[in-house]
């Protein structure tokens, strides 16, 4: 069976066993993930931190930017997926864990070093306590002017910004994603 078969039946296998842990039906596009990887940027010191990458499409597009393997963390709660991932990408941090327990899992040197945090967790049909705990958890780790980047097939803000204390934009649209998908960007309103 062909790569590409494999990690469909995966991602649609995991799908089914909880659809509101995994957002889409179908893994992210390689337009969305290249879309998502042009928004990150950091400096020598830093690192990225990618929560609910799936099947890797974002990690993909990630490592084909120039992020470098070793300050790249992958954050995913499925154990298959995790292993799924250790398979595929054996060079690249792969944590199985809760990503609101993010300052526990990452390794204490990159500890307030993080530029990035891109989540590929579906918030809309999260509970705003949730929500909160996924934002407090990354900007715990995050480095000064740091962002999170959120992905989602809403037109609206798929995080309650307001009650959060977030600015959010949008960066960008994928029309080539099956269905379309925004980017936005969030950072602490001032």
């Amino acid at each position: 069976m062909k790569k590409d078969t494999l990690e469909s039946l995966l991602f649609f296998k995991r799908w089914l066993a909880n659809p509101m842990k995994v957002g889409a039906v179908i893994p992210s596009s390689a337009n969305l993930a290249r879309l998502i990887a042009k928004q990150v940027h950091l400096k020598a010191d830093q690192c990225v931190v990618e929560l609910g990458p799936g099947t890797g499409p974002v990690t993909k597009a990630l490592l084909a930017s120039g992020i470098p393997v070793e300050r790249l963390f992958l954050i995913e709660i499925d154990g298959d997926m995790a292993a799924y991932l250790r398979r595929e990408f054996p060079n690249v941090n792969v944590i199985h864990g809760d990503a609101t327990k993010l300052k526990d899992l990452l390794p204490p040197q990159w500890v307030g070093k993080v530029a990035t945090v891109i989540s590929g967790i579906p918030m809309l049909p999260l509970p705003i306590e949730l929500q909160r705990g996924l934002i407090d958890a990354a900007f715990e780790v995050m480095a000064p002017g740091g962002e999170i980047l959120q992905y989602t097939y809403s037109l609206a803000s798929p995080i309650k910004e307001k009650p959060l204390g977030l600015k959010g934009r949008r960066k960008g649209i994928s029309m080539l994603n099956v269905p379309p998908a925004w980017v936005w960007s969030y950072a602490p309103a001032v």
